[in-house]
């Protein structure tokens, strides 16, 4: 096979041996956008494990500027592709309100979208490739490279995990799946049948082991710690994304950082209920960890959870409570303000819930889900409880989820929502679409082991790689490439194969 692929690549580098074995077994032609720090492209500069035709530092061609945007070209862009810049840019964590360390003008933004929009083009045109590999798109300009492929007929070949945790899925958009067959292997007959089964796939469980080992040493923290003060740091000059990240400034924000979450986690441990009682009807909405791309992302509209959440207490009909649940993943971002807590806690007719309570166990005792984009829509549903959600996800299409069109039909959808009734046959389709979709492959763990072996168990990620130890480290990961190698073949013949008859 001889066919082009352009991989997009960010700092996480562990699944570098995907395009090594495409390239050593199967002949592609290998190209890459790199999203990484200075350090990281040290190992890019020497490195022989991979024979890339050509690749590009992404933030070698995004630079500082005092020259004014071209309007003009931005515009035609936008209408060429059909792509809303501002609306990526506007909810992107670096722009938006998550940065602590720069504050960027307007000028400055649509200066970064139009050398990133130039780029992607100069790329395209030079290369003409017919795959884009990725992983999920979680900023505004790896997103925004996705949409021009698409726009360009390029196949995109997106590598993301399914609800079940394990089991991977390699489709062209995020909210969707290449292939609608019904292999009809599931026929669950209840229920508890499908629990039982989606049990052996527990997110949770996932969850928890995430938790125990990402950012949990010590002794990594302080390894880490000096690392980074006793190293230079050249990225704050030559990447946008760490504009202001001085060391002062980095130290200083991780100290107050570290006071924050301390005096948050103090005051959910004091104020949030962790026993559910069923005595009154009840909505559960659960929190969206931020940042996220659910939100940023797929939800650019809905990105204010407070504001969502002021609208479906004004929204519930008579008699029902609202309970709202924090994301167990918010430590990881040292939670959020107190004050929004407080304004949560301030609305009529609402209770916040501990992180540690189980999800289904509110679900079981709730008379409806509202989730913006996240998956205890789906979830309702295994306990025969209906759902509402604000975007499109793979699994919309369930009789017993109600999708809003706009904000304004909330009072309707809720009441219209408390009627709908689960069918079960609807969930055999979805899970039979899952399987036909999806193969199992630990690639979580890969990089798990991968940020224990580079990245001081996920502390930073401005380190330099070394060859001889990433080849190690490929080496020992071999049979997960050579398995995700296989599926994306698989894919490219298909996908080949269409083209040929159609």
């Amino acid at each position: 096979m001889n066919s082009k692929i352009i991989f997009w690549i960010n700092d996480d580098l562990s699944s570098l041996g995907l395009p090594k074995t495409l390239q050593e077994k199967y002949n592609f032609d290998i190209y890459a956008i790199l999203d990484i720090t200075d350090k990281q492209k040290k190992f890019f500069q020497k490195q022989q494990l991979i024979k890339f035709s050509k690749i590009w530092f992404f933030h070698d061609h995004i630079s500082k500027t005092t020259k004014k945007p071209d309007m003009d070209f931005l515009k035609s862009f936008e209408e060429k592709y059909k792509i809303n810049l501002w609306l990526l840019a506007s909810n992107d964590r670096i722009f938006y309100k998550f940065n602590q360390f720069h504050k960027f003008s307007t000028d400055e933004i649509l200066s970064i979208l139009e050398q990133e929009c130039r780029l992607f083009e100069k790329i395209l045109d030079e290369i003409h490739p017919d795959f884009l590999i990725m992983g999920i798109t979680t900023l505004h300009h790896n997103h925004l490279f996705y949409e021009v492929c698409r726009a360009r007929g390029i196949k995109v070949l997106m590598i993301r995990q399914s609800f079940l945790a394990g089991k991977y899925i390699i489709s062209s958009e995020i909210d969707k799946m290449d292939n609608t067959i019904n292999n009809n292997k599931h026929n669950f007959s209840s229920l508890p049948e499908l629990q039982n089964y989606v049990k052996n796939y527990s997110a949770t469980t996932q969850l928890n082991t995430f938790k125990s080992k990402f950012q949990s040493s010590k002794k990594n923290y302080v390894k880490a710690t000096m690392q980074f003060l006793f190293s230079s740091n050249s990225n704050p000059k030559t990447h946008y994304t760490y504009y202001g990240r001085s060391k002062l400034s980095v130290i200083k924000n991780m100290i107050l950082y570290t006071l924050k979450t301390r005096y948050r986690e103090y005051f959910i441990n004091k104020n949030f209920i962790r026993n559910i009682e069923n005595k009154n009807p009840f909505i559960y909405f659960p929190l969206h960890i931020e940042q996220e791309r659910s939100l940023e992302i797929a939800a650019p509209f809905y990105t204010n959870q407070i504001e969502v959440i002021t609208n479906i207490v004004k929204s519930l009909p008579v008699g029902y409570k609202l309970y709202v649940k924090e994301h167990p993943l918010m430590n990881i971002r040292g939670w959020r303000p107190t004050s929004d807590y407080k304004h949560i806690m301030n609305l009529p007719n609402v209770k916040l819930i501990h992180h540690s309570v189980k999800s289904e166990d509110i679900i079981k005792k709730s008379s409806l889900v509202i989730s913006i984009g996240g998956t205890a829509s789906l979830e309702a549903a295994f306990y025969n409880k209906p759902s509402i959600i604000f975007v499109d996800v793979d699994y919309s299409f369930l009789s017993s989820i109600y999708k809003i069109k706009t904000i304004d039909e909330l009072p309707t959808a809720i009441r219209t929502a408390l009627k709908k009734e689960v069918n079960i046959s609807d969930l055999n389709y979805y899970f039979n679409l899952v399987d036909s979709n999806s193969f199992e492959v630990d690639l979580l763990n890969a990089s798990a082991i991968f940020d224990d072996t580079f990245h001081f168990g996920g502390f930073l990620r401005d380190v330099e790689i070394p060859v001889e130890k990433m080849k190690f480290y490929l080496e020992q990961q071999n049979f997960i490439f050579d398995l995700l190698a296989t599926e994306i073949v698989k894919k490219i013949q298909k996908h080949e194969q269409h083209q040929k008859y159609n």
